[in-house]
């Protein structure tokens, strides 16, 4: 009898061991995914930048910062764009870094940065990327 008892509680210790590693690996790869699925939406977002700054009229004003939500809100990007090189209207002052570049290749680049921020309930810790990059429209 008591070694039957004792096989029990070694099993039930066993199981319980089992259940809360079952569940941190489950917490742990739903982090994962979410995670990835950020560092897409952030490359998304550098190229959607990209392709409103290449749209848009540049020699009225400059686009400084814009904010996309991706897959119903689950992901908020927020991008702060600056420039440089010369002719940049002055419409666009605060966020001009160097208006004085003298060659034609480096006018009107852009340095984009671009933060992806998971805003789903129940994550285990905050997920938020930034990426820095320098793009020619």
């Amino acid at each position: 009898m008591i070694t039957a008892i004792i096989i029990m509680m070694t099993v039930a210790v066993l199981m319980s061991l089992m259940i809360g590693l079952s569940s941190s690996t489950v917490k742990q790869t739903s982090n994962l995914y979410i995670k990835e699925q950020a560092r897409l939406y952030l490359r998304s977002a550098t190229e959607f930048a990209l392709l409103a700054i290449s749209g848009h009229d540049n020699s009225v004003d400059c686009i400084k910062n814009m904010t996309i939500n991706f897959d119903n809100n689950l992901y908020r990007a927020n991008i702060d764009i600056r420039y440089m090189g010369s002719g940049i209207p002055t419409a666009c002052n605060p966020n001009v870094i160097d208006n004085g570049v003298q060659t034609s290749d480096s006018n009107y680049t852009a340095i984009m940065d671009v933060t992806v921020e998971a805003t789903q309930a129940g994550l285990s810790e905050p997920i938020k990327l930034h990426r820095r990059t320098l793009q020619k429209p």
